[in-house]
């Protein structure tokens, strides 16, 4: 059996991508079973913490024991600058994925690094394994491709979580501003209502009360409320809560009521979800079309075409050529 593999390719390699995927499945439900444990681990801390706002402590402190970051100060001290050109960029694009870690752009551009030198390593690495020689060509085509997906990727991964969290801040958002405006209806003051809808949304929207209750621990710890609620619509980089922050701020400073200025944004937000909502549904016919053009045209216009061109090569072609 060992020999019938090692001497036949197609079966050579059919093995190792079975070995490929098997350890790449036993690998990702490794992960998934962490991920889960740690999840229900996080949960269980916060409920346990439910009485304080410490649940978001994290957001406010960089853990500098993380080995990644101990690795970046070594590479660092060897003499290899891992600071950005567009730092300010680069710091933002992060802070929008949820990397609020002062370290975070060094730690992406370390990546990004070590992406660009593993992944020509990892193809040239295959292909010996494989027994193909590659020409110089083909190693200066496929490597700089390896390379250049070593660049992209990571900030492809870094968009697209942007855009899960900026869609997870947009959908909670609405929810917590209803919950604002009943605790300010019952008398609660601003920071009393955010520390306590944060507490509230910890389990149904973790981002949004993550936020929340890092604007009530910088107004405690002797913020300004224009201070807190302008950082916080910077750490969101969300527009509806840029106008929350800006409404709320102009209120405090007119001496408006709170409450009613809540009233009137939370409608607007319901409205603008059910607009986006209305949006997606009305888009699905114009995605729906794609496919159906791509796959089902071919099909029709072969079957409508197909009984005139057995016409045409059984009596037309045949008249022509005198057959």
């Amino acid at each position: 059996m060992i020999d019938l593999i090692a001497s036949t390719p197609t079966i050579r390699y059919a093995v190792l991508l079975a070995l490929f995927a098997l350890v790449a499945i036993g690998m990702w439900t490794l992960a998934n079973l962490a991920g889960k444990r740690m999840a229900v681990r996080g949960e269980l801390r916060q409920i346990h913490g439910a009485g304080s706002t410490t649940v978001s402590t994290d957001t406010l402190t960089a853990r500098n024991d993380s080995a990644w970051i101990r690795l970046v100060d070594r590479i660092e001290k060897a003499g290899l600058s891992l600071n950005d050109n567009k730092g300010n960029e680069l710091t933002e694009r992060l802070r929008a994925a949820g990397y609020t870690s002062p370290e975070a752009p060094r730690v992406y551009t370390l990546l990004r690094l070590v992406l660009v030198i593993v992944l020509p390593t990892v193809l040239v690495l295959f292909s010996l394994w494989g027994g193909h020689q590659l020409s110089y060509l083909k190693l200066y085509i496929f490597g700089s491709i390896a390379a250049l997906l070593g660049l992209v990727l990571p900030a492809l991964f870094v968009r697209a979580k942007a855009d899960r969290r900026r869609e997870a801040i947009v959908n909670g958002f609405p929810d917590c501003l209803d919950l604002l405006l009943v605790c300010v209806e019952a008398g609660l003051g601003l920071e009393s209502a955010l520390d306590r809808v944060a507490k509230e949304m910890v389990t149904s929207h973790p981002l949004v009360s993550n936020m929340l209750a890092t604007a009530t621990l910088r107004l405690r710890a002797g913020a300004s409320r224009e201070e807190a609620l302008r950082r916080l619509a910077d750490e969101a980089g969300v527009d509806e809560i840029r106008s929350f922050a800006t409404l709320l701020i102009q209120s405090d400073k007119l001496g408006t009521s709170i409450a009613t200025t809540l009233r009137v944004y939370a409608a607007e937000m319901r409205e603008r979800r059910r607009m986006r909502a209305e949006e997606k549904a009305h888009r699905l016919p114009v995605l729906i079309s794609i496919p159906l053009v791509v796959f089902m045209l071919p099909v029709m216009i072969g079957t409508l075409m197909l009984p005139a061109a057995i016409r045409v090569v059984r009596q037309l072609l045949p008249a022509m050529t005198g057959g």
